[in-house]
């Protein structure tokens, strides 16, 4: 069994090491009383720890071992006249089914303590097969992150964003895939988690960025329509990276107005580290650049944080926009979006449209813009070129 504390480092840094290494000692007193004389336990290293149960007849008494375990973690410490709080994930392997030797056991312990985490946290998991496939797969493709962007692998496709109230094509999202060279093309579902997860999401980003501004100002250049291309940004990006820096370097370097490009970003970056992310917000806003919140109604929404960021564009989500037929209270809630948008001076654009009776809904109900397949998949540049020059010569 092995054992991890949840968010230790948040206690070290808050009351200082003396504190964290009283709280290890009694979490350690705690879970020996839950230890028979024939098991062992012993601290790995740093927040973590390693228990061996011999003589277990069957999954169902090591369940009640952890759970044990669970409880006696689950009552607060009094360390230092300090009331502290900590839960654990724990990740199971089992001996012969899922190793025969210690280094095997301990790498699939291991590996199921990171699913418990991923699964919510306080929790316990059993390796199973599928995880070490995930786990495997997972390595792979940071790999192959590492060197797709030296070998030119990724690649921008577009998608066409419809002014409902003229037909006109106003903007394009940039969607990033991936040519990779063996499985293909893959799509960001594909590959964006483990690019969040190892960091590699900021270079990756950077080249969005650059590539996107790049491909916008080319098209102007060619004498196709002005259009305002979006850009995803993730909240790694705002965390690790120079977001500011980055956004800066693709204007300049493609010569795009700024308000040209408009960053989509997802409502938990706006209430995570306010004022942080607040004065990168304003700095961005003075270059003069447009941002949207995505997925808007997904997630934490809020009123105040429209205001106070100064957004220009709420992006309904296509899970309420898809399935309104099916949804009445999809529809009640576009409606209220929209309504809530034109309150506050913010434009709307809805995604995920997939047929004409959509399009007449959302028309309907004043909503500014729309893109999804009842429109156009998303593009490589040179067939949305060829998109916006039939475009062209429909409107004339």
């Amino acid at each position: 069994i092995f054992l991890d504390l949840d968010n230790f480092k948040t206690i070290n840094d808050s009351f200082g090491h003396a504190v964290g290494d009283l709280l290890l000692k009694a979490v350690a007193s705690r879970l020996g009383e839950c230890m028979r004389d024939c098991d062992t336990i012993c601290r790995q290293g740093g927040d973590e720890f390693l228990l061996v149960l011999g003589n277990v007849l069957n999954a169902d008494a090591i369940t009640a071992v952890t759970e044990k375990l669970l409880d006696a973690l689950a009552a607060t410490f009094e360390i230092e006249g300090n009331e502290l709080s900590t839960s654990t994930s724990i990740g199971i392997a089992v001996y012969p089914d899922d190793g025969r030797d210690i280094e095997t056991l301990l790498q699939r312990a291991d590996t199921a303590m990171y699913h418990a985490k991923e699964a919510g946290r306080n929790a316990y998991s059993f390796f199973t097969e599928q995880m070490n496939i995930d786990a495997v797969e997972h390595h792979r493709t940071r790999v192959g992150l590492l060197h797709a962007l030296h070998r030119g692998e990724f690649r921008l496709n577009y998608q066409p964003q419809i002014d409902l109230a003229t037909g006109a094509v106003v903007g394009a999202e940039a969607l990033i895939r991936w040519n990779h060279p063996q499985r293909g093309e893959l799509a960001p579902d594909q590959f964006i988690t483990v690019a969040e997860d190892s960091g590699l999401i900021v270079p990756i980003g950077d080249w969005v960025l650059r590539e996107a501004c790049r491909q916008a100002a080319a098209w102007r250049s060619s004498g196709l329509p002005q259009l305002v291309v979006a850009v995803n940004v993730s909240a790694i990006q705002f965390t690790r990276g120079d977001l500011e820096a980055s956004v800066r370097t693709a204007l300049e370097e493609s010569g795009l107005p700024p308000a040209c490009l408009e960053l989509e970003l997802t409502e938990s970056i706006l209430i995570q580290n306010t004022e942080q992310v607040l004065q990168t917000v304003q700095r961005l806003k003075s270059l003069g650049v447009m941002l949207s919140i995505d997925d808007f109604g997904t997630g934490y929404s809020s009123l105040a944080y429209l205001t106070r960021f100064k957004v220009d564009k709420l992006k309904i989500d296509r899970s309420f926009v898809c399935d309104m037929e099916n949804q009445p209270n999809n529809a009640l809630m576009v409606r209220a979006i929209i309504q809530m948008a034109a309150s506050l001076n913010l434009k709307t654009i809805a995604e995920g449209v997939e047929d004409e009776e959509l399009v007449d809904f959302l028309r309907h109900q004043h909503c500014g813009e729309a893109q999804g397949f009842y429109f156009s998949h998303p593009m490589p540049a040179i067939e949305f070129a060829n998109y916006l020059v039939r475009d062209q010569a429909v409107a004339a």
